[in-house]
Order: structure tokens, then sequence, then C-alpha cells
């Protein structure tokens, strides 16, 4: 018996092609969490170089770079935010 049988094909309903499409978009969007640690780590090896090198502009360095991890930081927030509402608040369940 052939697997695409009639017997065998399974409806699937809207709501849950929608849900399943958001989980998908949800890992999708929470794998910017990569680039941002990794863009974190270069920039913190950086500054920790740069700290090596000329250890009398440490406070100018490590102020700088807390207000870019700080940015840095809140570009992984929003992501965070859609994956939450998109697997917990599904605003395209009520658009069916």
């Amino acid at each position: 018996m052939p697997l695409t049988s009639p017997e065998t094909i399974v409806n699937i309903t809207p709501q849950a092609y929608v849900l399943g499409l958001s989980a998908l978009a949800a890992g999708f969007t929470m794998l910017t969490g990569i680039g941002v640690s990794m863009s974190q780590g270069l920039a913190t090896r950086s500054a920790l170089e740069s700290i090596a090198r000329q250890p009398e502009a440490k406070s100018d360095l490590q102020q700088t770079l807390f207000i870019g991890l700080a940015m840095q930081e809140t570009s992984i927030i929003f992501p965070l935010i859609i994956a939450l509402v998109l697997t917990m608040m599904n605003p395209f369940i009520g658009m069916m």
C-alpha cells in the first residue's frame, strides 16, 4: 500500500497549521540570539585586549563597552517578545 493512499491522508485544521508555522517562526526568531552572543563576546574580547595594551584607558573603555553591551542586549529582547507572543498569545488564530 503506498504511503499517499487516500485512507492515510490526515486533514490538518487551519488552527493547527497556523500554530505549527508560528512555532517555527518563533524558533527562527530566537536564532538571533546566536549572533548577539557572538558579537557580545567579540566586543568583550576587544575591550579586554585594549585594556591590556593601555591600562590607563580602562574607565573609558569600560563605559563604552557597557553601553554597547546594553544596546546589543536590547536587540535580543525584541525577538524574545515576538517569540513569546507567537507561542503564548497567537494573534493569528483569531483571524481565521
